[in-house]
């Protein structure tokens, strides 16, 4: 890039200017001698990054210093983790060791920028580098949080950042991100940072829902800023009569949480009623803060009828991230319901801040779910052979879920995740006492391992010294630690099993004058299509494959012809890899003149022509096809970023694809032979399925058709809209929500 065209003078103050902000923002938290570390580390930085520039042009040091003023000012950080963010790229990107940095700023620091230092080296096909780094960087989290939140701070700015990268690359960010980022912010209690990271994810991953979303909460501000008010007015009146200092305001849900909402319920953004939420913050002495809490509760109930239902007490037993308030929905003016979260000023600093805030007040607050938390999180990482993706999956399954509190027979208190079953509470408590559970008394009552606990349930397990843990326990299990004792518990008993498997399999060899080796029994693993020899051994020993198996084996080696050079996942990967990237500016084109390589549509988003899409390349079977906003999409493009393919259509009008639609109505006679006749004759669209399905005067359907393209599918759909008695269509994703190439 010519320098010229720059202008350095101008960059130079602005780079001052957002310096300044920073010193501003870092403030509240500077002892004696800080100031002077933070110029060091700035000085240092600037420097080190002099010659660099971001995608957009901007001189690179506009993002350490973006990075340190989040961790300041919306994370609350102090000295320590403002050093950290200005220097967290350094040692990556630069000549600066860590030897360096451990010199300057001493060992602490030293070690939080290990953490945040990506992991390089050779990309691991078999494994996903994404799920690696995440799991290094969560074993530094086990010494030190700061480095998960420095690491949020910048992911955030990087999501703020991003419409300078390429497509590919902003989808592939966006999926890491609402796969993982934002869970483990909700996790450490950063709302907020949990609601823009989700907002921006789906800005990139579903660009049109965002932008129609957006748009229509625009549309209807000023008429709800009005009700807002009309609401808000009376509560306020009456707080300040009784003495209360608060703050009452309206606060818009996020677009993620409302897109969320219409699709779980299947509704029109019309019908979301709750686009905004009402907070109370009050000015509360510690001491009095529960009981000043229920008492604004009591006046908002007063004025406004509660949904019983609808009633959260975070207050009495606040969230493990250490979460605290009280959440009603109330029936407010004009028939609709609003959400109303009452909070004290302490509480809503922890809600705002997460971890960080809870450090500052920790003296007041009994033992914090978050430390229990990371300890969990240690336990986890100490599991010997968990490999790092299952590890993710186990892991994030208890980064969203809500709590459940449940009492030991002696009474003391446990939480877990909601949906937490019998088993996990054993698991819980100790991984023995899980592996030999044989059932549980909840609330005195004999249930079954798999009974889902409920808020306040009394559990006492019931064991056996014959019981051994089962493979279908996996499918009733939510917590983490369940989960990976499971399986390392299965894992032992399948290995033990094998074991003589490996016997027979080397005697049945030694009879066919077949020499055991590792590379005959790796073919012998291909041949028979097993994942690994231990599964190769463990269906020997089970009598799953029969060994006279092996003389086909045998007659197809001697056979030169069929002779199947051993191969070789990576090279096999690669070479697809230049198959596509030596064609068209490696885009994979997607159509009928496509240049013989072989791919298939995805059927769990069955993806059609004008779709954005992306291929994703399988280990046994080739290129798929999906969608990107297809509900495996995230976790693909999160976990194997690197076998996604950027793909295209080319222009097919004559090819016909399959794609569902969901159709309700008012059931009405006839309502079906116009329904086929505006598909059949009008549209001239061919049919697979259709299934109808009416009760009590309401009529739902879905219909498997055969489309060119997305507009000609839109066009479809709008026709079928007008149709008389009909509601909503909507297309569907193939209800097998199967998950390719894992």
């Amino acid at each position: 890039m010519n320098e010229l065209v720059f202008d350095l003078e101008a960059e130079k103050k602005e780079i001052l200017k957002r310096y300044r902000a920073l010193l501003k923002a870092c403030k509240p938290t500077l002892q004696k001698g800080d100031k002077s570390m933070v110029r060091h580390a700035f000085d240092i930085s600037l420097e080190a990054h002099k010659d660099m520039r971001r995608k957009s042009g901007e001189p690179y040091i506009y993002h350490p210093i973006a990075v340190a003023q989040i961790a300041a000012e919306e994370i609350g950080l102090g000295t320590t983790s403002v050093v950290c963010a200005l220097l967290h790229d350094v040692v990556e990107d630069t000549s600066i060791t860590l030897e360096d940095i451990e010199n300057e700023f001493g060992k602490k620091v030293a070690k939080i920028i290990d953490g945040l230092t990506k992991i390089s080296g050779v990309l691991d096909y078999n494994s996903s580098l994404q799920a690696e780094n995440f799991r290094k960087m969560l074993l530094t989290l086990a010494d030190d949080v700061r480095v998960i939140l420095i690491k949020l701070a910048d992911r955030l700015h990087n999501m703020r950042t991003m419409d300078y990268m390429p497509r590919e690359k902003q989808l592939k960010i966006a999926s890491e991100t609402i796969y993982l980022y934002a869970p483990l912010a909700h996790r450490l209690g950063l709302y907020s940072m949990k609601s823009e990271l989700e907002d921006l994810s789906m800005k990139y991953t579903e660009p049109e829902t965002y932008k129609f979303i957006a748009r229509k909460l625009n549309e209807k501000k000023a008429e709800r800023e009005l009700y807002i008010q009309s609401f808000i007015g009376p509560i306020e009146d009456i707080l300040r009569e009784q003495g209360f200092k608060a703050s009452v305001y309206g606060r818009p849900k996020s677009i993620h949480s409302i897109w969320n909402k219409i699709k779980k319920k299947g509704i029109p953004f019309e019908e979301v009623y709750d686009l905004f939420a009402i907070r109370i913050i009050l000015d509360s002495k510690l001491e009095n803060e529960k009981a000043d809490c229920w008492k604004a509760y009591s006046i908002v109930t007063d004025l406004y009828r509660p949904n019983p239902d609808r009633l959260r007490d975070w207050v009495s037993s606040p969230k493990a991230n250490g979460y605290e308030s009280l959440h009603t929905t109330v029936m407010g003016p004009k028939g609709q319901w609003v959400e109303v979260q009452i909070r004290t000023q302490r509480m809503n600093e922890i809600a705002k801040k997460g971890f960080a805030a809870h450090w500052k007040y920790k003296e007041s607050s009994s033992d914090s779910g978050l430390d229990q938390w990371i300890q969990k999180v240690r336990d986890l990482l100490k599991s010997p052979d968990s490999n790092a993706l299952d590890f993710l999956d186990d892991f994030k399954m208890n980064l969203f879920s809500d709590e459940i509190f449940i009492f030991t027979p002696k009474g003391e208190l446990m939480q877990l995740p909601a949906n937490a079953t019998a088993l996990d509470f054993a698991f819980e408590i100790h991984s023995d006492l899980g592996a030999r559970c044989i059932g549980a008394k909840v609330n005195h009552k004999l249930v079954p391992l798999s009974h889902k606990l409920q808020n306040g349930d009394q559990v006492e397990i019931i064991t056996s010294t014959k019981q051994t843990p089962k493979e279908d326990w996996l499918n009733f299990v939510v917590t983490a630690k369940a989960r990976s004792k499971i399986k390392s518990n299965l894992k032992e008993e399948k290995r033990r099993i094998a074991e003589n498997g490996k016997e027979l399999l080397e005697r049945k060899l030694k009879s066919l004058k077949i020499t055991y080796n590792t590379e005959n029994i790796s073919k012998i693993c291909n041949y028979l299509k097993f994942p690994s020899t231990l599964d190769l051994f463990f269906a020997i020993a089970t009598g799953e494959i029969d060994l006279k198996n092996l003389k086909d084996f045998q007659a197809s080696e001697k056979s030169s012809e069929n002779k199947v050079p051993e191969r070789n996942e990576n090279s096999h990967i690669e070479g697809i890899f230049n198959k596509v990237k030596s064609k068209d500016n490696d885009t994979l084109l997607i159509g009928e003149d496509l240049q013989k390589i072989d791919y298939k549509l995805s059927s769990c988003c069955n993806p059609i022509p004008g779709d954005d899409v992306f291929g994703f390349l399988t280990i046994n079977d080739g290129i798929k096809i999906h969608r990107t906003n297809c509900p495996n999409s995230t976790k693909l493009m999160a976990n194997y970023g690197y076998r996604v393919i950027k793909a295209k259509w080319t222009s097919q009008k004559e090819l016909a694809f399959l794609t569902g639609l969901r159709i309700k109505g008012i059931d009405d006679l006839g309502l079906i032979n116009k329904l086929t006749t505006v598909i059949s004759n009008d549209f001239k669209v061919n049919m697979r399925s259709i299934t109808v399905d009416s009760s009590d005067g309401i009529f739902e359907g879905s219909i498997m058709i055969y489309v060119n393209d997305k507009q000609h599918l839109e066009d479809l759909i709008k026709k079928i809209t007008q149709i008389k008695g009909i509601t909503s269509v909507v297309r569907f994703d193939s209800d097998k929500k199967t998950q390719q190439g894992a």
